[in-house]
């Protein structure tokens, strides 16, 4: 605790050395501990860089009244679950704006608008596909066919009906995500 109290006090008055050393002691597990809430090392390690990024810049107001080890490791914590949160809120979002309701269920002027814009999107993306790609989700979503049937009628195996559409649910999700994040 002595140790850790001298380090933070260093860091504080500026010890770019002192920052080092706690960098390097606790980067590695702190990844490994957000890792394993996150599930994917390149977001956990987003989390640690900028939790010692804020630690720098912010270390004149640093206030820590427990173990700098504690610390780290909550604050890694709160920022790798509030991830998490973030892209379940993102992930329902994609997934109502796929089911969203046909544009005469749409009352609200905005929401009609919005519908609209994401209508166009969609039918942008979908253009874009290959053709047996595009007609095996047109024949699965507009005609409500199974992949079975699907399969029957283009000659296809029901493992490539599932695959084409994996692909297509996947390039739709992409453009989704990149017109939710440009909002």
């Amino acid at each position: 605790m002595l140790n850790e109290l001298l380090i933070l006090t260093k860091i504080k008055a500026g010890d770019i050395k002192a920052f080092e050393e706690l960098f390097r002691c606790y980067y590695s597990p702190l990844c490994w501990y957000a890792a394993s809430i996150t599930g994917r090392i390149e977001v956990a390690e987003e989390i640690v860089e900028e939790l010692f990024y804020v630690l720098w810049k912010d270390r004149e107001q640093l206030q820590i009244f427990q173990s700098v080890k504690s610390y780290l490791y909550r604050a890694t914590r709160n920022q790798s679950i509030q991830y998490c949160e973030h892209e379940e809120v993102k992930e329902r979002y994609r997934e109502s704006i796929l089911t969203a309701p046909s544009s005469e269920q749409v009352t609200d002027p905005h929401q009609q608008m919005e519908y609209e814009e994401l209508q166009k999107l969609i039918n942008s993306t979908l253009e874009k596909l290959p053709e047996r790609r595009m007609r095996i989700f047109k024949m699965h979503r507009e005609e409500g066919k199974k992949y079975a049937e699907i399969a029957l009628l283009l000659s296809l195996s029901v493992k490539t009906v599932e695959a084409e559409m994996t692909k297509t649910l996947r390039t739709l999700r992409k453009e989704i995500e990149n017109y939710i994040q440009m909002r």
